[in-house]
């Protein structure tokens, strides 16, 4: 599977859904979607964009994100990536799947900028709605060891899935030491005190599925559970077995929940 947003939407099928990763340090599209992507665009056209301060859209230069600080801006910035993405690809209504912090306040923030542009929406492990990281994660202590450590927190059981683990942290660590990636990550996590007010998702009318792995350890069912009940047209699913990373735990019971949600 390529990186590229372009080689991505050759996929096969014909409803066009736009997966947006995690926010994990290091992280980019094609390494967070291998589990599932076959499957889910053997039923979609896929496109799935290393959202901005990841990956191919790091470069502060390229993309205008050095002046982004707190997670609010830093979800609106990448809300107009994916409209820009939509326009390029000539695609006027789309499905979404935001994954946690970086993808799912992204899906939040789009569905609130743009509702006509979007269809139906799955968000993933709170898509950052709760509160901040007490400590920003690895950067702190930048070592395979500290990145590992970070990645077997979002599994349910780290002995289930070792040696994709050790195969992430040498691909998350080259690019978590690139240059510019540091600050940027610290900047997606810092308080702001007067920056713009978050998405109220009292106002997005769209049908949202909130999916949640029951031993999530980074993110407690409760913080889905409060957007849920604020979520007019939305509803949770609670995957037993399954941490942060669902799509890695229960692939199977994943593909299917968000098959059977966005076909509806």
């Amino acid at each position: 599977m390529s990186a590229t947003t372009e080689d991505v939407a050759r996929s096969s099928g014909t409803t066009a859904l736009v997966l947006l990763h995690g926010g994990g340090p290091g992280v980019d599209a094609q390494s967070n979607w291998a589990s599932v992507h076959s499957r889910i665009s053997a039923e979609f056209r896929c496109l799935a964009p290393d959202l901005l301060g990841f990956g191919t859209e790091l470069s502060a230069g390229a993309t205008g994100i050095g002046a982004l600080r707190g997670p609010v801006a830093w979800a609106r910035a990448r809300a107009g990536q994916v409209l820009e993405l939509l326009d390029r690809h000539a695609l006027d209504r789309v499905h979404l799947v935001g994954n946690s912090a970086a993808g799912g306040a992204a899906a939040l923030a789009l569905l609130a900028r743009a509702p006509e542009r979007i269809g139906r929406a799955v968000l993933m492990g709170g898509a950052g709605t709760g509160p901040l990281p007490r400590t920003v994660p690895f950067y702190d202590q930048p070592t395979k060891a500290s990145m590992r450590a970070v990645l077997a927190r979002l599994v349910a059981d780290e002995s289930a899935h070792g040696e994709l683990l050790d195969d992430l942290a040498d691909r998350r660590l080259k690019q978590a030491r690139r240059p510019g990636a540091e600050e940027a990550f610290r900047s997606m996590f810092a308080e702001v005190a007067d920056g713009p007010s978050a998405v109220d998702p009292a106002r997005i009318r769209n049908p949202v599925l909130a999916l949640h792995g029951k031993r999530d350890r980074v993110s407690p069912v409760e913080v889905s559970r409060r957007l849920v009940e604020r979520l007019p047209h939305g509803r949770l699913e609670v995957v037993a077995g399954a941490g942060h990373w669902i799509h890695v735990d229960r692939p199977d019971e994943f593909c299917s929940l968000i098959g059977e949600f966005l076909s509806a």
